[in-house]
């Protein structure tokens, strides 16, 4: 079960955290995953992870906000590997802040990855899809696409695109057999997240990983392996009959808190 042998496989931000979960699972359950990520010596290291473990991996250095760029990227990808059967969008930055504390530049930079990022690589993903009769799109949303938590305007306004934006692809393009589902985690520890405490909360990183993770009700935050398992199942064929939905995967937050 949850095989992807066969499957060619391109995920967005993989060179740390979820996205590189991702990868290194893909290619352990035998896709041939390409790495789009922004830094390309952590695309390369993720790369190595992967074939170190037997699998089949390369890297595209990408910035997902430059459509020429995306657009050309799945092109040579196509051409390389001759199809695209999953898209997975892990890119992302985050933000904080409440409406009035969010800059005309902060909605603007927030956009550009989170949300037109991901319709970037839609755009460029979904011809191929139709092409070939078939394909699979997964989106990381969050939490917050459903739910208000304090200080996130910007993240939660992207996020909720995400979601929306999900469900819009997935009605469009039934009829091609594109699948497109998106994930919503709470809080995964990942780097991202201690950079992020590092970053905004200087001198309290151990007192706000705690408290973080204490908001979820399971009593911890998750883990990108755990993701990634989920976001497997939703990629392969196992998941044939699942499309247009969102998949809370949260220790409870959204439902218990």
């Amino acid at each position: 079960m949850f095989s992807l042998k066969n499957k060619v496989a391109v995920i967005t931000g993989s060179g740390s955290g979820i996205g590189k979960a991702i990868a290194e699972l893909f290619s352990k359950q035998g896709a041939w995953v390409f790495i789009l990520e922004l830094n390309a010596e952590a695309a390369d290291a993720t790369v190595k992870s992967c074939t170190a473990k037997g699998g089949k991996a390369a890297a595209y250095s990408c910035n997902v906000s430059s459509q020429a760029m995306v657009i050309d990227i799945m092109e040579q990808i196509r051409k390389q590997a001759g199809r695209i059967d999953i898209l997975v969008n892990c890119a992302g930055i985050a933000h904080v802040g409440k409406l009035e504390t969010t800059t005309e530049a902060d909605i603007e930079r927030i956009f550009q990855v989170n949300v037109k990022g991901v319709y970037n690589t839609m755009f460029a993903a979904v011809p191929h899809m139709k092409a070939q009769n078939g394909g699979v799109i997964l989106n990381l949303a969050s939490t917050v696409s459903s739910v208000g938590i304090p200080d996130r305007f910007a993240y939660s306004m992207s996020k909720g695109a995400v979601l929306t934006m999900t469900f819009s692809v997935a009605r469009d393009y039934i009829d091609q057999n594109i699948r497109c589902n998106c994930i919503s985690p709470a809080r995964i520890h990942t780097p991202f997240v201690d950079n992020f405490i590092k970053a905004n909360y200087p001198g309290k990183e151990k007192e706000m990983f705690e408290k973080l993770s204490k908001t979820q009700p399971i009593g911890r935050m998750g883990r990108p392996d755990e993701v990634a398992s989920l976001a497997l199942y939703l990629c392969s064929d196992e998941a044939s009959f699942v499309t247009g939905s969102d998949y809370p995967i949260d220790g409870g937050f959204i439902k218990l808190k």
